[in-house]
């Protein structure tokens, strides 16, 4: 069962399902949010377990999705469409290697202009 946490371990989860390959959002809204682009993988929010719910808080970042950090160490862990059964997990939050990849990136449109994407990855401008 893959397992993860928040930078400090304020806040832990667990994953009662296989990973899927993630994706690399660069809009602008990830990218404040994370420092970089946000690179998520989906997970049914039924698998999804959190340890920690008193050290999670969530920001309603638009009026159907809201962003999930560590009221400790404010490390970005889950990207949650409210409307939806599935969540996105950061990738990097998890403890162990996923056993996956990125499958393409979103939001190309807004990604900064300091790096370039050159993975050969796909890319949707939205």
């Amino acid at each position: 069962m893959p397992r993860g946490s928040c930078l400090c371990g304020a806040v832990r989860f667990a994953v009662d399902a296989e990973l899927t390959a993630g994706d690399a959002c660069h809009c602008t809204q990830c990218r404040k949010q994370s420092g970089h682009y946000f690179a998520s993988t989906d997970v049914p929010k039924s698998a999804l377990t959190i340890e920690s719910e008193d050290t999670l808080a969530w920001y309603r970042s638009s009026e159907g999705v809201r962003r999930g950090f560590c009221k400790t160490c404010g490390s970005s862990l889950f990207w949650d469409p409210v409307e939806s059964e599935k969540i996105a997990v950061a990738m990097g939050a998890f403890d162990d290697p996923t056993g996956t990849h990125l499958h393409m990136h979103i939001f190309v449109a807004d990604k900064g202009d300091y790096y370039d994407i050159a993975d050969g990855l796909p890319q949707r401008p939205r």
